[in-house]
């Protein structure tokens, strides 16, 4: 007969904490933080690696307008072609960027950020339908299925502030 270990199941993911499966979703929660905090600062500051200098956010670039402006021919290029170099867009699009990476890489809000992480990625997905590698299946699906895992894992309670007593009080800041 095989010992077994009890561990208490709580509502703050406690025991997921101790297991090595939260350390899992600990890195997958960083690493897609990170995903998101990149993007934000290099179209912020244009680091070169994928925005140049000359079109970063603060040298009166739109985050916005090259991903969108190169939908043009997909099925709903029209729509998010319109949406390219709008001042409400980039905002919502960079401050999205911004609240869900620090979010992800903090452990705190994780419902939230998954859940508006998880449209955006959807949005991105959309925006380039058809697939040019896989007649529905990409990364940003992808993306939005580990968010809902982080979610559903309470992955903010390992390396992550989500233990924190007013987290723990205040289930909507998990």
């Amino acid at each position: 007969m095989a010992a077994t270990v009890n561990r208490p199941v709580t509502q703050t993911g406690a025991a997921t904490a101790r297991r090595p499966v939260g350390y899992v979703w600990a890195i997958a929660r960083i690493s897609i933080g990170w995903i998101f905090l990149w993007a934000f600062l290099d179209k912020t500051f244009g680091w070169g690696l994928a925005t140049p200098a000359e079109r970063a956010w603060i040298s009166g670039g739109s985050p916005t307008t090259g991903f969108l402006k190169g939908t043009g021919e997909n099925a709903l290029g029209g729509f998010f072609g319109s949406l390219a170099g709008q001042p409400w867009v980039d905002w919502l699009f960079m401050a999205g960027l911004l609240g869900i990476g620090l979010a992800l890489a903090l452990g705190v809000g994780i419902r939230i950020a998954a859940v508006t992480g998880s449209l955006m990625l959807v949005l991105m997905w959309a925006a380039e339908l058809p697939l040019a590698n896989n007649p529905f299946m990409d990364e940003h699906i992808v993306y939005s299925v580990v968010l809902a895992g982080l979610a559903l894992a309470d992955a903010g309670t390992t390396l992550g502030l989500g233990n924190l007593p007013i987290i723990r009080r205040n289930p909507y800041l998990r």
